[in-house]
């Protein structure tokens, strides 16, 4: 083997290694062990905390059922990396209301893949679950 073919190799060697180092892990579990994406879900309540963290993001909201009891719902998103959302984006007090994907525990109030607006409408942020 002569010396450019050493080279050359040496290279093709180095930029292989660059590109995995650099390359995002991509891999991860599947959110249909815990939510049922059959089955859609609706409320609307009252932001108490938002954690936007890695792997995943939470918004917990409180609302109340149909007898007046207060609920807190549990949203799982995305991580925050991907989500583009500031503290700003969902300021707690907050007034909203969120569709999306049930838990699958009896008697739990958790939802994934949700949607949130305003009172009015007006869409807030993205549509993604931890998916």
């Amino acid at each position: 083997m002569n010396v450019r073919s050493r080279i050359a190799l040496a290279a093709l060697a180095l930029a292989a290694g660059l590109l995995v180092s650099v390359t995002p892990v991509v891999a991860h579990h599947s959110a249909s062990a815990a939510y049922d994406d059959t089955k859609h879900v609706e409320t609307q309540g009252t932001v108490t905390r938002v954690l936007l963290r890695n792997p995943h993001s939470w918004v917990f909201l409180e609302s109340t059922d149909d007898h007046g009891q207060k609920i807190e719902w549990q949203i799982e998103m995305a991580a925050a990396s991907t989500l583009g959302w500031t503290s700003d984006t969902l300021p707690v007090g907050t007034v909203v209301k969120v569709a999306g994907n049930p838990s699958r525990a009896p008697g739990s109030h958790g939802m994934t893949a949700a949607k949130f607006t305003k009172t009015d409408g007006t869409p807030i942020g993205p549509v993604r679950g931890p998916r």
